[in-house]
């Protein structure tokens, strides 16, 4: 065999493992905390619902620039939101997307999947929970729960506790549905397109985040569209990795009780860990730094919801999630691969998050403390103790999983 004909296999291989094949979930979750340590590290942490409400917003400002501000819930839609493009944590979602995109098309993954008329009424129903509940926890599952543990915020483990009631929950109606309901079965499709225009496509979307990140980077003159360069490609390889590992939270809960499975629940723990390790880092004032302050605000990413707020808001999240089959991120990676009941979530967890929101912040009701308290764990027991009792944490929840594995003592009965 030719050194030629050697060199082109290898090439065909390694493009079917970063681009084909389906990730390994303790790799794909260690990539998602690099990638969340580096995006941190280059300006601020990274989430979904902050892009879904931003959405939501401009959803809002143009029915009220076509009904009035005058009463009711459309006198906070009087003023035009921050651009999709401008916002940083639209620009966040809008790559996320993108790169689950990219990654969906140079894997051949690619098609619009219609769901049956059931799962069009459940996405309504689960994108309205989905707003409601993150607005209660603080942020979805990452900004309520992933990168509120990792950034050392005790608000996390409220909504927690809350993901694991309204999974099982979910669950629950889930085994009631396929035991007793059988409405709605038809209208399910896949409409495919052709493979070369899906390549060209994802060759496409590949090339237009490289070139919109080149331009933000252009403006030297604007720090903020500077900045933002950087978070469109971190943003992009983290939807990109996402898919490629179909890596979705609201499975790491769903699994262990539903077929005792618990890959994912390893991945997302250590995940966690290693994003709270990151962020201890950043958020550290270490005397050598510039002026001894944190490379990082260690306030990012903690809110006042340690309380009933990230518990019932949890609960409702994880809920929505099971209705919708995918969490936030998990939602915004199935829209870029073309799952069309996902793709009919995003208007309605945008909208719902959009108005409980603004009512909230119009209100105070965090400021005044009436969703819980704002706990950074390290004022409580310093930083290293803070990673102790994170490790600490996320090691019970490994053993415990994998002894329902072998157990299945946890296995919720149908």
């Amino acid at each position: 065999m030719s050194e030629e004909s050697v060199m082109g296999r290898k090439v065909k291989e390694l493009y079917k493992t970063l681009c084909q094949s389906e990730w390994n979930a303790t790799v794909t979750g260690v990539l998602v905390a690099f990638l969340s340590v580096i995006i941190m590290a280059w300006w601020r942490p990274w989430g979904a619902v902050g892009a879904i409400r931003n959405w939501g917003d401009w959803i809002m400002y143009g029915i009220t620039s076509l009904v009035g501000s005058s009463a009711g819930i459309f006198s906070y839609y009087g003023e035009a939101p921050k651009s999709v493009f401008m916002d940083s944590g639209s620009v966040i979602g809008i790559c996320f997307v993108v790169g689950a995109f990219i990654s969906a098309c140079l894997g051949k993954d690619f098609a619009f999947r219609i769901p049956p008329y059931r799962e069009m009424v459940k996405a309504v129903i689960a994108g309205i929970l989905m707003g409601i509940g993150a607005t209660l926890a603080g942020g979805c599952n990452v900004g309520g729960f992933y990168n509120a543990i990792g950034n050392l915020s005790a608000h996390g483990f409220a909504m927690w506790i809350g993901l694991v009631a309204g999974v099982l929950l979910g669950l629950k109606l889930l085994y009631v549905e396929m035991e007793y309901i059988t409405w709605g079965d038809g209208g399910s499709a896949t409409i495919e397109l052709p493979s070369s225009l899906i390549y060209l496509l994802g060759i496409s979307a590949l090339f237009g985040i490289f070139w919109w990140a080149y331009s933000y980077a252009g403006h030297i003159e604007n720090g903020y569209m500077v900045s933002l360069s950087g978070v469109i490609v971190i943003a992009a390889a983290l939807g990109y990795t996402m898919q490629r590992g179909r890596w979705c939270m609201v499975q790491g809960f769903r699994e262990p009780h539903m077929t005792g499975n618990s890959t994912l629940a390893k991945s997302v723990a250590l995940s966690i860990l290693l994003v709270a390790i990151g962020a201890a880092v950043l958020k550290y004032s270490v005397p050598m730094r510039a002026e001894g302050v944190a490379a990082l605000d260690p306030a990012n990413y903690v809110r006042g919801t340690f309380g009933w707020g990230g518990v019932v808001g949890g609960f409702i999240f994880g809920l929505g999630a099971m209705l919708a089959g995918g969490c936030g991120t998990g939602t915004l990676w199935r829209v870029g691969e073309g799952q069309v009941k996902l793709i009919m979530v995003v208007p309605f967890f945008a909208i719902s998050n959009s108005i409980m929101t603004a009512w909230f912040k119009a209100n105070d009701f965090e400021g005044k403390g009436l969703l819980g308290s704002k706990v950074y764990l390290p004022e409580v027991m310093g930083y290293g103790g803070t990673l102790f009792f994170i490790a600490a944490i996320m090691g019970i929840w490994y053993l415990v999983v994998t002894w329902n594995e072998d157990t299945n003592k946890l296995i919720l009965p149908m």
